[in-house]
């Protein structure tokens, strides 16, 4: 998802997840479909949007309507801010394809549709979102929900992981009967993770912001996990550290930020710069555990 509906995709002034789109996800999906694909996965993370995954089928043929009956999306993409306008979801005009593919959403959180820790209060600030906006979103994912039972009968409010990526979890599991899993576990059952790591003596992992959202299940907490049923300690590297506390009572035995000194995220993430400080930050981690050694 985040190669067509990403967060990196927008300049940070052009961020605004009521008005972002998960259409072109759809499109992909789409296309896959005419070429004949059944099996699909469908990562969702880094994702700019938070339209619960409504853009994305309407790119597959299903269309949207308010309570007086007005189709919506006529003129633009279905987008956050429509949300809470969706009274009716008709499913009639779906490609008839879709309903014989099978889908797996790879999601690393646990979130759900809305709330407090639903898509919009955990995830739409970073997306670009004011407090006034992550309210509207939030609410809007409220009255979608109501409207997927009423539609479906199938109620996914609380279902772990039906937030992620702004909701698409959810829209997944609704209409196109979707299961979701761990994307670190399908990736590390594909690599034979835990055999790999045995009787290694420490691992480095990272990302490039770690927080508390870190321990809702994301790549770097995964790995802690299956490191800790083999008693191996797990370094975290990262560009930016907070919640460095509560990411140490989780289980990692110490973290560490990558940048050297204060600069802009734009250099920050500039790939030469970010190796750079990773290495530079790995070869003094291991200096000292060579003295210690």
């Amino acid at each position: 998802m985040a190669a067509v509906s990403g967060l990196p995709l927008l300049p940070p002034e052009k961020r605004n997840p009521l008005l972002t789109t998960s259409y072109g996800t759809g499109e992909l999906i789409r296309d896959a479909l005419e070429k004949g694909c059944t099996r699909f996965i469908i990562g969702l993370g880094g994702s700019a949007t938070n339209d619960a995954g409504m853009g994305m089928l309407q790119a597959l043929g299903f269309r949207f309507f308010s309570k007086n009956k007005m189709e919506l999306g006529l003129d633009t993409a279905i987008n956050g801010k429509m949300m809470k306008n969706i009274d009716f979801i008709d499913t009639s005009s779906a490609l008839p394809s879709l309903f014989s593919a099978h889908f797996t959403g790879a999601c690393d959180v646990h979130n759900p549709f809305f709330g407090s820790n639903g898509a919009a209060y955990v995830f739409a600030p970073q997306k670009g979102a004011t407090p006034a906006m992550t309210e509207e979103l939030d609410n809007g994912l409220r009255h979608l929900s109501m409207t997927i039972l009423k539609c479906t009968g199938k109620s996914i409010s609380h279902l772990p992981g039906s937030g992620a990526a702004g909701g698409m979890g959810g829209g997944m599991m609704a209409f196109l009967n979707s299961e979701l899993k761990s994307g670190f576990g399908l990736i590390a059952e594909m690599l034979n993770f835990e055999e790999q790591i045995k009787d290694a003596d420490f691992i480095f992992t990272g990302e490039g912001k770690s927080d508390r959202q870190t321990l809702m299940g994301k790549t770097a907490y995964g790995i802690l996990a299956k490191a800790r049923r083999q008693q191996i300690p797990v370094i975290l590297l990262s560009g930016s550290i907070e919640d460095t506390e509560e990411l140490n009572q989780a289980g990692f035995h110490a973290v560490f930020s990558t940048t050297p000194f204060p600069i802009s995220l734009e250099q920050a993430v500039n790939r030469e710069n970010a190796c750079t400080n990773i290495r530079r930050t790995a070869e003094q981690i291991c200096r000292i555990i060579n003295i210690r050694q």
